[in-house]
């Protein structure tokens, strides 16, 4: 679907949509807890739902109900019993979610019942590595990398596991999303700096309202090098909490908090919790140091615009936020530069290749460095056309754009933001979003 996008600003109030990773994490949690859980998850996306079937392909049942899902977990699930007993090699689509491959890979490695992991577009591309050999050294057998299906046999053994802190931070959190399943003391040992640290404690968050304590320590390996250590004890496995709400997603909210600072008199969005665990509430933040000022409250947040100007950024604790970043970056004065964002090109297309090429589309001036963007900011961009390359974000950044373009802006491929916000044209409706689509 390719849409065109009207000039003009975005003004008003939005809800935020369940926060997709969270969701990942607690369905995971839910489906191999005795006994049923409901999640209250306001929304579901085509990420969320590859999850969904993955678990319900293993024996988990997942009912979608009026305010979110209930979970049945897979057979077996209880204290009583050493493992679950899932369907022995199940095939577990994972459609285009990197999240859910990298998750559900350790899981099904620690179930030992045998599985085919299969995904589309980039995902069978997308590198495993050093998960993989990870896996392959504490019991698990796989086929190949770089192809799919990916073949699981073997079972997973508990101890400790190492992992370099530069690679995804989905790596550790697959591993201790499976540790419970393992029911003896697994270490995972990440080397410091460790990227993205926060999606790995919100994992441990989300373990722990499942009755799964996670300790995390600093330690000085024989290597000598700094590392964090996280400590997982489950012999019983996982409790569930019955209920459980999911929060707002602060990662889409935030192309709305670009709006706002894009715009003529600012966007609020609500559900959104300040003291989440979610790393991307750090965009309220970047936007205050860009220029836009910032008003926070119980319910979430609204910003408005303010003199932009450019500022340095460091995103290694938050790459996701680098679109709608830049696409206030391409309107501040001076300019921007953007560090630690090297892993953005193993996304769902080289986002700082994809970044780069939308905003120069619609008359933005900006360049790749080794780990990151510089971006010259302008008053105005031209619009023009964007090709989106399958990639949820940048369709979306290249929607909130158009406030600030002379022209309108179109957007091919503009369906793939349906990966995690299905209702994100609504929403730009809503916020007095003009658009449609092109036949």
């Amino acid at each position: 679907m390719n849409i065109t996008v009207q000039p003009g600003a975005l003004t008003g109030e939005v809800r935020a949509p369940a926060s997709k990773s969270e969701a990942h994490r607690a369905l995971i949690c839910a489906a191999f807890a005795p006994g049923t859980t409901d999640l209250a998850c306001s929304t579901t996306s085509a990420d969320i739902d590859a999850t969904v079937r993955c678990l319900e392909a293993l024996g988990a049942r997942v009912t979608r109900t009026r305010v979110g899902f209930r979970v049945r977990p897979v057979p077996g699930s209880s204290a009583t019993d050493n493992v679950p007993s899932p369907h022995a090699n199940a095939t577990l689509d994972c459609g285009e979610s990197g999240s859910t491959l990298r998750f559900m890979l350790p899981v099904a490695c620690a179930l030992g019942t045998g599985a085919s992991l299969v995904g589309r577009g980039r995902l069978p591309e997308r590198p495993l590595s050093p998960l993989y050999e990870e896996l392959v050294a504490h019991g698990a057998e796989l086929s190949p990398q770089g192809q799919m299906p990916l073949e699981v046999a073997g079972r997973l053994r508990p101890g400790r596991y190492e992992l370099p802190g530069n690679v995804s931070s989905q790596y550790v959190s697959g591993l201790l999303l499976a540790a419970p399943l393992l029911r003896a003391p697994v270490e995972v040992v990440v080397t410091e700096p460790v990227e993205s640290r926060p999606y790995i404690d919100l994992t441990a968050y989300v373990l722990e309202r499942f009755g799964v304590e996670v300790t995390c320590e600093r330690r000085m390996p024989d290597s000598g090098r700094g590392a964090l250590a996280w400590d997982v004890c489950a012999p019983n496995g996982l409790t569930s909490p019955g209920s459980l709400e999911v929060g707002g997603d602060w990662s889409n909210a935030a192309f709305w908090f670009a709006a706002g600072a894009l715009g003529a008199s600012g966007v609020a969005v609500r559900g959104l919790d300040p003291r989440s665990a979610q790393g991307d509430r750090r965009i309220l933040a970047a936007l205050s140091l860009l220029g836009a000022h910032v008003l926070r409250s119980p319910e979430g947040a609204a910003v408005r615009p303010g003199r932009l100007r450019g500022a340095t950024l460091d995103v290694s604790d938050c790459p996701d936020l680098v679109p709608p970043l830049a696409a206030v970056a391409a309107c501040a004065e001076g300019t921007t530069r953007i560090c630690g964002a090297a892993r953005l090109r193993l996304k769902e297309s080289d986002r700082l290749e994809t970044v780069t090429a939308a905003l120069r589309a619609l008359g933005g001036s900006a360049a790749v460095t080794d780990d990151g963007l510089v971006i010259d900011g302008r008053t105005q961009l031209s619009g023009g056309t964007v090709d989106a390359a399958n990639d949820h974000r940048i369709a979306m950044m290249a929607a909130v754009l158009a406030a600030r373009c002379a022209s309108p802006v179109t957007i091919l491929g503009a369906e793939c933001a349906d990966k995690s916000y299905p209702r994100f044209y609504e929403d730009l409706t809503s916020l007095g979003g003009a658009w449609q689509k092109e036949a």
